[in-house]
């Protein structure tokens, strides 16, 4: 943050230290859900040489040590007081949380129907945004919003035939704990850098999740493949660390509301990945839903918070 010099002395305030113009922020924003959306078949693929609890803590490890090197190459202090819950319920919610609910409902759901989970979260993630953070947006904001969610679930959960099983318990579960942490994350990326926010998270989890990840590797058998290692690297570099860096850094900018409802085109780009990286087969109402939902982002992304 910038000191500003006075003639006259005045009162110590927070500014938000991401403030950037509102295009730059939709776009990072956007490329966090592009990140985002590779998440499940980079799951998908990890999972055919790890089991999920040591894949979980290992790409958690990985990304912590990336996270915490450039904190400490940069001489980046450590947060006050104030925000060390804040970024526990972060680490609670996207670093330990959605990974691992995910990654154990991938074991038995396709990733078709695990994007049910992403196409419900920005409806989610606005409702924890207007309890924590006093959001109001407007009637318009919430009509578009309840329909591209309603949107998205409906084709995801036909497109899993609308069963309910163990792995929705997960989804579900994932579902309210991402909320919580993509919420909790906006609110700190308003008065630190957004790569901040996650890499402290990351460092804090850090005494659970590596002698997690040496018990994990201990009991679960590893098999080093291609698809293994690249779906490793991708949920810890690019999911894990890159994407929620340009995430938080572009709901800081736009707001946790607007933000949010970008992510209902990530199921549907989940889906095309599904297909060119897993040869799952998808149906015509693909494109009748990715319509639905690009209408309902250009409305809320007009509507006023």
């Amino acid at each position: 943050m910038r000191a500003q010099s006075s003639a006259t002395a005045a009162p110590t305030i927070t500014v938000p230290t991401d403030r950037q113009p509102a295009g730059l922020g939709t776009l990072q924003a956007a490329l966090g859900v592009l990140a985002f959306s590779l998440t499940f078949p980079a799951t998908a693929w990890g999972l055919e040489g790890f089991g999920p609890w040591s894949l979980v803590a290992v790409r958690s490890v990985l990304a912590a040590v990336i996270a915490g090197g450039c904190l400490l190459l940069l001489k980046v202090p450590l947060p006050d007081r104030r925000h060390w819950a804040g970024l526990a319920v972060v680490g609670a919610g996207v670093v330990l949380g959605f990974p691992l609910l995910t990654t154990l409902a991938l074991q038995t759901s396709t990733t078709a129907h695990a994007a049910v989970v992403v196409g419900l979260l920005p409806l989610t993630t606005a409702l924890f945004s207007a309890l924590r953070i006093g959001t109001r947006p407007s009637r318009t904001f919430w009509a578009a919003a309840l329909v591209g969610a309603g949107a998205v679930a409906a084709f995801t959960v036909g497109q899993s035939g609308g069963t309910l099983s163990t792995a929705d318990l997960y989804l579900f579960g994932a579902l309210v704990v991402c909320a919580a942490g993509y919420t909790e994350g906006g609110r700190l990326a308003r008065v630190m850098p957004g790569w901040q926010v996650i890499g402290w998270a990351l460092v804090l989890c850090l005494p659970l999740t590596l002698p997690g990840a040496l018990v994990a590797l201990a009991y679960e058998p590893v098999h080093l493949t291609a698809h293994s290692v690249t779906g490793l690297l991708w949920v810890a570099v690019g999911s894990q660390f890159l994407g929620l860096v340009v995430w938080y850094r572009g709901m800081a900018a736009i707001g946790i509301p607007r933000a949010s409802q970008l992510q209902l085109a990530q199921p549907l780009l989940t889906l095309v990945w599904s297909v060119l990286l897993l040869g799952e087969r998808l149906t015509v109402a693909a494109p009748l839903t990715a319509a639905a939902v690009l209408v309902c982002i250009a409305v809320t992304q007009r509507a006023r918070s």
